[in-house]
């Protein structure tokens, strides 16, 4: 098995593998991201179709409420409703040919406006003046449809139901007697049928499996085909419902003249009808594309791998000796400078193992003067060591103790570079007063030195020589040409960083002249100090090495300060963890 995957592990089929891949993910991010779009697209549509059907619904049951309004205002400002009202707020009893009149006129309004089955007139006391036939009367006037008139002052009231006939609404309105200041001079209460409002079910939708509500201000149904209770769908908070199992999604208008409600109840998957359609023209579109893609990557993959195979079998020949050069391939640019490149290799190889020969032959002299080199210092060594024991013998204590001076400097300024290219400070500070004891012999009481090493810097690695040449320097340019005593000081102390330590070396010497001090300065700016003779040899080792070493990490670079005749101040920072 593996090896059959091995076959089949070229470079060709990883191409079209890594192609069709990365096809196949962008088509199914592209189709799921247009399928959730559509998706939600279509759902938002349908919901705003539904929404404008109900508001709709709520503009024609308040154009229809508004005509009852109307018929009941013509009604209620009628003349021979007004007088008659009018006598019985004067105490005076409508005589029967006026209540016939006055049922005349109230059977026209009644026959002039669609909806309304029957008026009822009642004084303010509450006495029934119409119809004149008690025998039809079907309804008392309740002490709260009263309280309700009164408390809208001639504005029509919605009952709702009629308590004694399911087949009719009941309406009142407070009739207000304008010859008497708006007095209250009797009620007006008229029954409406109930499917006067029944059409807006029907303009609404032709799905039968769609319900429709319409509540009154009480949130008392007025017009339904949903027979069950209503009240868990007001109380819900979620945009749908479950109804017999399936999800049904909840529409709301609201009437402000009203106070009546819309609630419309779609079946959830009548919105996605379409989704369905989407989702397989979205598949069938991915289908074709991916087989369009495998095809082109096929051609694509074999384009890019041909001239490789070409050259992979070339280089298959190259098993002894120089390799052969491949011919020009005509392909893209990118395997042209492949073969060109191959060929210059095949070109630059024996060249290159001529070189590697000669390199060795060069290390493995290298290494030849290195171990020589190595001899010398240990016959240096035995030999000071042989002259300290002779000394010592001859009660010579104090050529002896130079003996052993002279040999701690010797050692540690031969001592081999990659075992001992860091030191501790302190073996620095040690290394400059075995030069300044060996510096004292010569000079006497005319040398002085004070170092200052605290005991948290003793540790501290810097490279090796770092000091010294500065001392050194102090002491040959300073105290060699002073008439008189001459004092140099070595001070390690805590630099202007946390992390950093500052060196100083300063002398009372004769100091350095003004344009001298000048050039040795620009010289530093420019590209290093370039002297290789007086003080310039010395600030020039430390220098290139305080560069060399700690490059960017160097907070304070070497800082020179003189005064002709008085001393010179030399000074640098360097960071106590080390630098490169």
């Amino acid at each position: 098995m593996f090896s059959l995957l091995r076959k089949w592990n070229t470079l060709r089929n990883q191409i079209l593998f890594v192609f069709l891949s990365v096809m196949l993910v962008v088509l199914l991010f592209v189709s799921i991201l247009i399928f959730n779009q559509v998706s939600t697209l279509l759902e938002k549509n349908a919901e705003k179709q539904i929404q404008q059907v109900a508001v709709e619904a709520s503009g024609r049951i308040e154009t229809l409420y508004e005509q009852l309004n109307m018929a009941s205002k013509l009604a209620a400002t009628n003349d021979k409703v007004q007088k008659l009202l009018t006598r019985e707020y004067e105490h005076k009893k409508a005589t029967f040919y006026e209540k016939q009149e006055l049922m005349g006129t109230v059977n026209t309004v009644t026959a002039n406006s669609d909806g309304i089955f029957s008026f009822q007139l009642f004084t303010r006391e509450q006495e029934r003046i119409l119809p004149l036939d008690d025998a039809k009367i079907m309804t008392d006037l309740h002490a709260d449809w009263v309280e309700k008139a009164d408390q809208a002052k001639g504005s029509l009231v919605w009952i709702g139901e009629d308590p004694n006939d399911s087949n009719y609404f009941l309406a009142i309105r407070r009739v207000n007697l304008i010859n008497r200041s708006f007095t209250n001079g009797g009620y007006l209460l008229f029954s409406i049928y109930a499917n006067y409002f029944q059409f807006a079910n029907q303009t609404l939708t032709d799905k039968t499996d769609q319900y429709f509500i319409l509540l009154d201000e009480l949130n008392k149904p007025i017009i339904t085909n949903y027979q069950q209770s209503s009240e868990f769908i007001l109380q819900t908070k979620k945009k749908t419902v479950p109804i017999n199992e399936r999800d049904y999604m909840i529409t709301k208008n609201s009437s402000y003249m009203t106070g009546w409600t819309v609630l419309i109840l779609t079946p959830y998957n009548t919105l996605t009808e379409g989704i369905t359609v989407v989702r397989t023209s979205i598949l069938l579109a991915g289908i074709i594309g991916l087989m369009i893609f495998f095809v082109c990557s096929f051609f694509l993959s074999n384009m890019i791998t041909r001239p490789i195979i070409r050259l992979t079998n070339t280089m298959r020949f190259a098993s002894e000796g120089s390799l052969p050069l491949t011919p020009k391939i005509p392909s893209v640019n990118e395997i042209n400078e492949l073969n060109s490149t191959y060929n210059q290799l095949v070109k630059e190889t024996n060249h290159l193992i001529t070189m590697v020969y000669q390199k060795e032959i060069t290390r493995n002299r290298s290494e030849l003067r290195a171990l020589q080199a190595q001899i010398n210092p240990h016959f240096l060594f035995n030999t000071l060591d042989a002259l300290h024991w002779s000394l010592e013998e001859n009660d010579e204590e104090e050529l002896a103790e130079l003996v052993v001076t002279m040999s701690n400097l010797f050692r540690y300024t031969i001592s081999r570079s990659t075992e001992d290219e860091w030191v501790r400070i302190k073996e620095e500070i040690a290394h400059i007063e075995d030069y300044m004891e060996i510096m004292k012999m010569r000079f006497g009481e005319l040398l002085k030195w004070q170092i200052q090493l605290p005991k948290a810097f003793e540790e501290v690695k810097i490279p090796k020589f770092l000091i010294q040449p500065l001392v050194e320097n102090a002491v040959l340019h300073g105290a060699e040409n002073k008439v008189g005593q001459c004092t140099v000081d070595v001070i390690v102390q805590q630099g202007e960083m946390d992390n950093n330590i500052k060196v100083i070396v300063r002398d009372d010497g004769i100091g350095i002249s003004e344009s001298k001090l000048k050039k040795i300065k620009e010289s530093m700016e420019k590209e290093g100090i370039s002297s290789a003779t007086g003080k310039g040899m010395a600030i020039s080792n430390v220098y290139k090495r305080l560069t060399l070493y700690y490059q960017e990490r160097q907070q304070k670079g070497l800082m020179i300060e003189s005064i002709e005749n008085k001393g010179t101040f030399i000074s640098f920072e360097i960071p106590k963890d080390g630098g490169m």
